[in-house]
């Protein structure tokens, strides 16, 4: 068993640095093809509302709070106010729905 626990660590460390290393060892010139310069210009905005997405839903004590202060935080943004503005809204919108929920 504690045999195993290492072959794992190290599979998953060799995977790691494959895909960190292979890309720049492959690809030496620009990449000139727009397709794939627009995917990966947008990459990291898509990992990253990948990744904080169902943390928002999640979060809060009910589901209808998390929709809310979303949908909050979705018109200010859309609206171009600031991050601070956005955050502040979405925490009173989430505050306000669990006080009336509960």
């Amino acid at each position: 068993m504690q045999r195993s626990v290492y072959v794992y660590i190290l599979v998953m460390a060799v995977v790691t640095y494959l895909i960190r290393v292979l890309p720049l060892t492959l690809i030496r010139r620009e990449i000139k093809n727009q397709t794939i310069r627009s995917f990966l210009f947008y990459m990291p905005y898509v990992t990253l509302a990948v990744m904080t997405f169902p943390a928002i839903l999640t979060a809060t004590a009910t589901p209808v709070s998390a929709v809310a202060g979303l949908a909050v935080a979705g018109v200010l943004a859309w609206r171009n106010a600031s991050l601070f503005q956005v955050a502040c809204a979405a925490c009173a919108a989430v505050f306000v729905v669990e006080w009336i929920v509960a």
